[in-house]
C-alpha cells in the first residue's frame, strides 16, 4: 500500500466514524473509485483501534460511568443498582445486541457484501440523510440520556440495524431516532458515541480474527502504527469539533452534504463511472 493511500484511509476512518456521514460507504466509494487495493485485516484492527481511542478519551468521564455502572449493575445492593450509572450501563447493553445479531446473519449469509453496491449508498446517502434532517426540525428537544429508559434505549439499538446498509451511517441513524424521541441534539449525539463503543470493539475483534485466520494482505506493522495515529486524532478532532457545532446548528448541513454526495453518485453511475 502506498503512503497516500494509508494516509487516507487513516483520515476518512477517523474523521467519518462518528459524524452522521456514513463511514463504510466513504472508505467503500474512493476504493472503487480509486481502483484502491484491499488494505487487509491489520489495517482494519488498526483504524478501528484509532477510532475507539478517540471516543475513550473524549468521553472519558462517561465510560467511566459507564465502568462503573457495569459494577453497579453485579452488585447485591437495591440502590446501586438502580444508580445514575447503572441506567447509562444499562442502555448502552440494552441498544448493542440488535446490530450485532443482524450484522452476524448478514455476514454468514453473504448479504452484507450483496448491499455494498454504489446504487444503495447513494440511495442510503440521500434518504436517510433527509431523514435526519427532518426528525431534527419535528423532535422536541426536552430530554436528556439521563432520563432515558431502557425502551428508549432498545428503539435507538434497533434503529442502529439499518445502518448495516452502506450509506446510511451508524450515528446518523442512531441520532436521529434519538432525535424523533425528543432527546436534545448534543445527547442524541452523545448517546450515539458512547453506543459505538461496543460496536467498534466488535468490528475490531472481528478484524482481528480475520488477521489471525488468514494473515494476508496483513500490512506492515509500520504502516499499522501510522494508521492508528492518524485515525485516533482524525478521530478525536471529529468528535470534538461535532459535538460542539451540533450544540449551536440543525443537521441541516449534513442532509445537504448526503443529498450532494448521493446525487453526484448517481450522475457518475449515470455516466458509466461504475462500469
Amino acid at each position: 500500500m502506498s503512503l497516500l493511500h494509508l494516509i487516507l484511509l487513516a483520515i476518512i476512518q477517523g474523521l467519518t466514524e462518528f459524524l452522521p456521514v456514513s463511514s463504510s460507504a466513504h472508505l467503500i466509494l474512493p476504493a472503487k473509485v480509486l481502483h484502491w487495493e484491499d488494505q487487509g485485516p491489520l489495517i482494519d484492527l488498526m483504524a478501528h483501534l484509532g477510532s475507539l481511542g478517540a471516543v475513550f478519551v473524549y468521553f472519558r468521564k462517561d465510560v467511566a460511568k459507564m465502568i462503573a455502572g457495569g459494577f453497579d449493575l453485579l452488585a447485591m445492593g437495591k440502590p446501586r443498582q438502580h444508580s445514575q450509572n447503572a441506567k447509562l450501563a444499562m442502555n448502552i447493553i440494552v441498544a448493542t445486541p440488535p446490530v450485532l445479531i443482524v450484522g452476524a446473519i448478514m455476514a454468514f449469509s453473504g448479504l452484507d457484501e450483496k448491499v455494498r453496491n454504489e446504487y444503495v449508498i447513494a440511495g442510503a446517502f440521500i434518504v436517510f440523510g433527509i431523514i435526519l434532517w427532518l426528525s431534527d426540525i419535528y423532535g422536541k428537544k426536552i430530554k436528556s440520556v439521563d432520563i432515558m429508559s431502557w425502551k428508549g434505549a432498545a428503539v435507538i439499538g434497533l434503529a442502529q440495524t439499518i445502518a448495516l446498509i452502506p450509506g446510511t451511517s451508524r450515528s446518523g441513524i442512531t441520532m436521529t431516532a434519538a432525535r424523533a424521541l425528543g432527546y436534545t441534539r448534543p445527547e442524541a449525539a452523545r448517546f450515539s458515541m458512547l453506543m459505538a463503543i461496543p460496536v467498534i470493539m466488535v468490528g475490531g475483534a472481528y478484524a482481528a480474527l480475520k488477521l489471525a485466520t488468514e494473515g494476508q494482505g496483513a500490512g506492515s506493522l509500520t504502516d499499522a502504527a501510522l494508521v492508528v495515529v492518524l485515525s485516533f486524532f482524525a478521530a478525536w478532532a471529529a468528535i470534538a469539533v461535532f459535538m460542539k457545532l451540533v450544540a449551536r446548528v440543525s443537521f441541516l448541513p449534513f442532509m445537504i452534504y448526503r443529498v450532494a454526495v448521493g446525487g453526484l453518485l448517481l450522475w457518475w453511475l449515470s455516466a458509466g463511472g461504475g462500469a
